[in-house]
């Protein structure tokens, strides 16, 4: 899934001092307002609380065991024996393994974009600030970007191993160019703004213009990055899966579940419907709540 580096204007500037305190604060409530006022904003941020507070009790949540087997009732109908959404072909429960393989894309979701955070954002600060710095950070990038997305994650899966933490730093690392490219336009961008090359010229060093005006002034723009980069790594992560790269089993993982489901979707329709269900809305609740942030974020927005 690719993702999107759309720029946006940054708030009141750290170097105005206490004096814009209560601008800052007007302008927050002002997005809080925007997000508020937008139905789908509202909606989307609700399922992602929802799976998140899901995802954190899991254990105490889940009616079973996700690995406990029960082969008398193996394809048990959604709402028989005792189990909400049925059974699999081990007789294990669906709603179980769909609140603990949840959690499990969450994980990875979250770990994969703050690998690219840790790595992207300090690279396309000095990409954009140090000019020296930009043509190798540059190159590496774009050696970075040769691969397709899937392809890179699922190479570096193969070779580090399969297993949870692997996945994430794997779809971390295909994720790193797009914050680098973002980070480093947005840092060409406010080094040329008047607050900042007064800084400059006031004698500030490097390390402080970076740490207080540029990267204060950029996190919007990351932000808004990252909740479209959550939805691509729990993509990815349910593909690796899918294709063994990912989680193993017995470990729950919506990805395994597909794979797991394929060959018996005929007999057994909601052991392939409920896991590719379950993604699609995580996926499209943390792409509707990052477009409304990054419209929210716009101050050129017409909401008010």
């Amino acid at each position: 899934m690719s993702t999107t580096e759309a720029p946006l204007t940054p708030g009141p500037s750290v170097a105005d001092g206490d004096a814009d305190a209560p601008r800052e604060v007007g302008r927050r409530r002002r997005i809080v307002r925007r997000l508020i006022g937008n139905p789908l904003a509202v909606i989307s941020f609700a399922v992602l609380l929802v799976a998140v507070v899901v995802a954190v009790f899991a254990p105490w949540i889940a009616p079973y065991s996700p690995e406990q087997t029960d082969f008398a009732r193996t394809f048990a109908p959604p709402g028989t024996s005792g189990h909400l959404l049925g059974t699999d072909d081990l007789g294990r429960d669906v709603l179980s393994r769909l609140i603990l393989g949840s959690r499990a894309s969450l994980e990875v979701g979250l770990l994969a974009v703050a690998t690219a955070l840790v790595v992207g954002v300090p690279l396309g600060l000095a990409s954009g600030y140090f000019r020296s710095l930009d043509a190798v950070i540059s190159r590496f990038t774009d050696l970075l970007l040769a691969f397709p997305f899937l392809i890179l994650a699922v190479g570096l899966a193969a070779i580090r191993g399969a297993s949870l933490g692997n996945a994430a730093v794997a779809i971390g690392i295909a994720q790193i160019p797009g914050f680098i490219r973002l980070v480093r336009s947005e840092t060409l961008r406010l080094k040329s703004l008047d607050f900042v090359t007064a800084s400059i010229v006031d004698g500030a060093g490097d390390l402080w213009v970076l740490g207080k005006h540029v990267l204060p002034n950029a996190t919007s723009v990351i932000l808004v990055q990252a909740t479209v980069a959550i939805p691509a790594a729990i993509l990815g992560e349910a593909v690796l899966s899918f294709l063994g790269l990912g989680i193993q089993p017995p470990d729950p993982s919506l990805g395994t579940m597909l794979a797991t489901a394929q060959q018996f979707a005929a007999r057994a329709p909601w052991t392939a419907i409920l896991p590719g269900v379950t993604i699609m809305v995580l996926v499209l609740a943390f792409n509707i709540f990052g477009d409304s942030l990054r419209d929210a974020l716009d101050p050129k927005g017409s909401r008010s």
